[in-house]
């Protein structure tokens, strides 16, 4: 198959991999912002320079998708596949960005892949959907509640006698090393994913053998500048949501918050495991903010963020397979 379907994936890939990026550029920097250790322009360029070094160190996650998810079959379904899929989770990045609602790009690709797959006839791999997805992406948010909770604790024992204002000075400094591990983790997760559904897209074409399990490292690099543009244009309203929205923070909850995710991304992207940046930072903003006081948790909008969560995987997943479906009958 000629090269132009490969070409088409690609630019719908890093279409999608933008709107990933100021999407998403709240969960490494919306913390640091609302805690004023950082000034957003500062945060954002910070965020987007570690997301671009971060891609290069999440290659398993990029394999995963690339291999773990569906079978493509070669030809045209194959591309229509990728094409939709990637479709469905830009139109629910773009939906849900302009709600302001922090939903996961992550189960948007995946849920777009699973749907335009069974749309077109294609076979799901549903025990890499269950192990490499599904357990982690239930476990990430609940480690995360957790273990900012527990973190946050720890903290407040570990300072319960110093000065306020010192104390809030130093962690502010400290955010700039949680922050930036935050995104570098961001990087390694999500600039990888569109890397391995372009590497779907070669397999569909015959340009890639389906037992080969490396993704083409031109396609990770173009994925990691897109990402960082992405970031550094910046998601406002998602991170208002998250900056202010779920609990007003003070600098040791953002730095117990950043750190918490940021140790689970790191944990994820060893294993391969694509998780959702968002739904863990969440859960850990949740948790520091439970440790303070429950009564300072914005339960209401909690909810809001659960709800949009749950509507994720069939939201995007409908969508993509009704690009299939309109597709394939032309092919």
């Amino acid at each position: 198959m000629e090269w132009w379907p490969v070409v088409l994936v690609v630019v719908v890939a890093l279409g999608f991999t933008y709107t990933n990026g100021f999407h998403d550029a709240a969960n490494a920097v919306a913390t640091s912002i609302a805690t004023k250790a950082l000034t957003p322009r500062i945060a954002l360029g910070l965020a987007a320079l570690m997301n671009l070094l971060g891609a290069f160190a999440g290659m398993r996650v990029a394999e995963t998708i690339g291999n773990d998810i569906v079978a493509i079959p070669v030809g045209g379904v194959g591309v229509t596949i990728c094409v939709a899929a990637l479709l469905g989770a830009t139109t629910w990045n773009l939906l849900t960005w302009w709600r302001g609602m922090p939903t996961s790009s992550t189960h948007a690709l995946v849920s777009g892949l699973a749907g335009a797959a069974l749309a077109g006839g294609a076979t799901v791999q549903w025990e890499g959907l269950r192990d490499k997805v599904a357990v982690p992406t239930v476990l990430s948010p609940v480690v995360g509640l957790v273990g900012g909770l527990l973190l946050m604790t720890l903290v407040f024992w570990l300072f319960r006698r110093a000065a306020p204002g010192p104390t809030a000075r130093r962690f502010r400094y400290a955010q700039t090393v949680s922050a930036s591990a935050m995104a570098f983790g961001h990087g390694m997760q999500d600039a990888t994913k569109s890397a391995g559904v372009v590497a779907l897209a070669l397999v569909a074409t015959g340009h890639r053998d389906a037992t080969e399990t490396a993704v083409p490292l031109w396609a990770l690099a173009l994925s990691a500048v897109v990402l960082a543009l992405g970031t550094y244009a910046g998601g406002w309203r998602i991170i208002r949501t998250l900056g202010r929205g779920i609990s007003h923070l003070d600098p040791p909850q953002g730095f117990a918050a950043e750190t918490t995710a940021a140790t689970i991304l790191y944990v994820a992207t060893a294993t391969g495991a694509p998780i959702s940046t968002t739904h863990t930072i969440t859960a850990a903003i949740l948790g520091v903010g439970t440790a303070r006081s429950p009564r300072e948790v914005r339960w209401g909008t909690a909810r809001r963020i659960l709800l949009a969560w749950v509507l994720t995987v069939p939201g995007a997943g409908l969508a993509a397979a009704a690009v299939t479906l309109v597709v394939v009958p032309v092919l």
